[in-house]
């Protein structure tokens, strides 16, 4: 994953065909190309480390390709959001009818929060149980004695 992403993309794509990895990302880059200007051109955003790799599992079944796409961003959330919202104009990959859905945007540090807040409870409950009060250590020393 990408260092210093501050939220990732994530997407489910569904083509009507077999399609691969390397379509998909080709797909993402071509169908996006000027459509939001200068500022938030994936190549660009790439180049300047404030996007990560377009990261795609895809699976073919039926004649149909099925999959993900995550990508990771160190855009705010503004910029993150309308990148996202790019991803849905996405109508083909390779010669195949295809349709792109962002299931969620993801706040990392807000992930990281939690984990910091789970972790620090487990911390505080494993200290409270190994430490003594002060009858505990009034008993402890009169058995020593």
């Amino acid at each position: 994953m990408y260092d210093q992403a501050k939220y990732l993309i994530h997407a489910d794509i569904t083509a009507d065909g077999v399609v691969e990895r390397s379509d998909v990302v080709g797909a993402v880059f071509g169908q996006t190309e000027g459509l939001l200007g200068e500022d938030l051109d994936l190549r660009d955003l790439q180049e300047s480390q404030k996007l990560g790799r377009i990261d795609v599992e895809i699976t073919s079944e039926g004649g149909q390709s099925f999959g993900e796409i995550t990508i990771a961003s160190g855009l705010n959330r503004v910029e993150t959001a309308i990148l996202a919202a790019a991803f849905e104009t996405i109508e083909r990959v390779g010669p195949c009818r295809a349709t792109v859905e962002v299931t969620d945007l993801e706040d990392v540090r807000s992930a990281k929060r939690r984990e910091v807040v789970e972790r620090a409870t487990q911390l505080l409950a494993e200290f409270d149980e190994s430490s003594l009060s002060s009858q505990d250590i009034v008993e402890e020393v009169r058995e020593a004695v």
